[in-house]
């Protein structure tokens, strides 16, 4: 199954809307106090014919001020992860079904380029010979281009956990994931969030074995960490009997250790007994194969 970049940064920017904003689209929500109020909207649009394609990437965001200060913003976030699928025209035309359904012509619309984005348009001009009628621009993320450098030490989450996404050396890369990986541990203190996003931080990484056992080596507080946290959050389950939710975290750390997993493992999970998947989680911290996780005595 193909993976859902989508998927990844709506989550992403669901759970973190403020830091997604701050970051995503500095010049202009680089201001957002405490007071403000951000809140998703509905994605999906209907559609003119139903074989039309929806609009499945995109995130409105609406951003209120609740003293009425200022009058209400709506930001629209989309995600690309092909650069060459990428239409100007199509955001427009977004943009102000947005605009006419909320009722405001106050719109931001951000797009996060995943990959790097060259010759693309950035302005759209509709007009004749004299006039223009139509003037159309965007703001640009583009992930690649950002110097890691300059984020290593941020205090927002998004920009921390994207930093495999932004430039570095390749001889950095054990130094990134682990800057990644301090920066979730220190800025989300919920653990069931901490497993999720160490999620993202592999995705985006991709360490090999050596590449792992470095970091393991170099940053033994952060990994113990992770290995606390991975053992809490089983016994948490197994003590409270939520062999769902054994399962499902259980699923997540075994691909964390070992790759996408096949139809038969997948399988063997959801058909395990309370005894079975307390056991398997025991041996997974230890286990050199994937194999070895399943070997109950």
């Amino acid at each position: 199954m193909p993976l859902s970049h989508d998927q990844n940064f709506k989550n992403l920017i669901l759970d973190y809307s403020r830091q997604a904003l701050e970051f995503f689209a500095n010049a202009q929500a680089q201001h957002l106090d405490e007071q403000v109020r951000i809140t998703p909207i509905r994605q999906e649009q209907l559609k003119n014919r139903l074989g039309d394609r929806f609009h499945e990437l995109d995130v409105p965001l609406l951003v209120e001020w609740p003293d009425g200060r200022r009058a209400t913003l709506l930001f629209m976030l989309e995600e690309e992860t092909n650069p060459s699928r990428f239409s100007i025209h199509r955001l427009t035309h977004y943009c102000l079904e947005l605009s006419e359904l909320y009722g405001t012509e106050r719109v931001v619309p951000v797009v996060i380029f995943l990959r790097g984005a060259r010759n693309l348009p950035e302005h759209l001009q509709l007009g004749g010979d004299q006039l223009t009628y139509l003037n159309f621009s965007y703001l640009k993320c583009e992930l690649a281009k950002l110097d890691a450098s300059q984020y290593l030490h941020s205090d927002n989450l998004v920009a921390r956990l994207n930093l495999p996404n932004m430039r570095w050396p390749q001889e950095q890369k054990v130094d990134i994931y682990a800057s990644a990986v301090s920066g979730l541990l220190t800025l989300e203190p919920d653990p069931e969030k901490q497993l999720k996003y160490i999620d993202f931080i592999d995705i985006y990484t991709a360490m090999d074995d050596n590449q792992m056992h470095e970091y393991q080596t170099r940053y033994p507080q952060e990994n113990q960490k992770m290995a606390t946290l991975t053992e809490r959050l089983l016994n948490e389950g197994i003590q409270q009997g939520m062999q769902q939710g054994e399962q499902n975290v259980l699923q997540r750390l075994l691909v964390r250790r070992f790759g996408p997993l096949d139809s038969q493992t997948r399988q063997r999970l959801q058909q395990a007994t309370a005894q079975e998947l307390e056991c398997w989680a025991d041996n997974i911290l230890d286990a050199k194969t994937l194999d070895q996780v399943f070997i109950c005595h």
